[in-house]
């Protein structure tokens, strides 16, 4: 008969043990750098576009009325012009960061 899976675990750890082996480091213990920092955000702009795509697609299926309906509730609403800045900035900066991250990367 084989080993269970517990029994392989506690050869491994007891044989790491032995041969004083270092652990894997921790992502505690790396330094921070804008390579990094940049391949983070290009993945989060990526997983936030590829959301924002599939619930505006959703809506535009599943809501009963066409969009021009809805652009209407919204400038009727009479919201400030800081607040239209920063919903535009939160539209616009995901696709451009995650653009020319992209290009960045090609070349």
């Amino acid at each position: 008969m084989g080993t269970t899976a517990k029994e392989e675990m506690a050869r491994f750890w007891e044989k790491n043990t032995k041969s004083n082996r270092p652990l894997s480091p921790h992502v505690t213990i790396y330094k921070w750098s804008l390579p990094m920092a940049m391949s983070i955000t290009h993945r989060g702009t990526g997983v936030a576009l590829s959301l924002g795509v599939s619930l505006f697609g959703l809506a535009a299926l599943l809501l009963p009325e066409q969009f021009p309906h809805y652009l209407a509730m919204v400038k009727s609403l009479s919201l400030g012009p800081a607040l239209v800045f920063s919903a535009k900035f939160a539209l616009a900066f995901p696709f451009s960061y995650h653009t020319w991250n992209g290009i960045r990367h090609l070349v």
